[in-house]
């Protein structure tokens, strides 16, 4: 379900030496053009179009490598790990007990659910399942609640529309599209839910995947 996140964890890590390498090896393997002959023309990495997600995952209206500035957030957030075959159920349970705290404190939401990826193996992740709020709360919470701000910057909006099950295509493609823009990332990313992931069809959510560059 959630094996393509570990595919882009290891992709922002290895794109800038792969970049790196290819063109080395550009240089010492391929051959030179003969002085009076004019070398070949060859079309920039950036005329070339990254692979998107199937068309069932994504409208041609949605923005797939769209820079943005994104500001930080007060958010309400649980941290926890996750193994990738239950993932899904995991973040939902966090999502529950989060609205559950801000129903009892009479707080309501000022923005999409997110997850933050802070860190991803083979086996599974760490994370921030997290509910921004207009305003800090005057009492911080305790307990396995916690209050701070959302990750802010420069960062690459891609759109996947679908099950969780179907996100693999959607993060093959972003690998692509950083691979051929030779685009530096960094390791923490983000999934914000524009549908509410609580209460919305698996097979009906709309999620914008937060890519932080350099």
């Amino acid at each position: 379900m959630f094996r393509a996140h570990v595919s882009l964890a290891a992709a922002l890590a290895l794109i800038a030496a792969a970049a790196t390498f290819q063109g080395a090896q550009a240089q010492t393997s391929e051959p030179q053009p003969a002085p009076s002959q004019p070398a070949p023309s060859q079309a920039p990495p950036s005329d070339t179009a990254p692979a998107k997600p199937a068309e069932s995952q994504q409208t041609q209206d949605d923005p797939f490598g769209q820079e943005i500035q994104l500001g930080a957030k007060t958010i309400i957030f649980m941290k926890g790990t996750a193994n990738w075959d239950t993932a899904y159920e995991t973040l939902l349970d966090s999502f529950k007990t989060i609205r559950s705290f801000l129903e009892k404190e009479g707080i309501k939401a000022a923005g999409p659910a997110m997850t933050v990826y802070l860190t991803t193996d083979d086996t599974g992740f760490e994370f921030r399942a997290a509910v921004p709020i207009a305003e800090p709360m005057s009492s911080p919470p305790r307990g396995d609640i916690e209050m701070g701000e959302s990750p802010s910057g420069k960062m690459l909006k891609f759109v996947h529309r679908g099950s969780y099950d179907a996100m693999d295509s959607t993060y093959e493609a972003i690998t692509n599209f950083l691979d051929t823009k030779q685009l530096e990332a960094q390791d923490t990313f983000i999934e914000e839910y524009v549908t509410d992931p609580v209460t919305t069809p698996e097979d009906e959510l709309v999620i914008n995947v937060l890519v932080p560059v350099k």
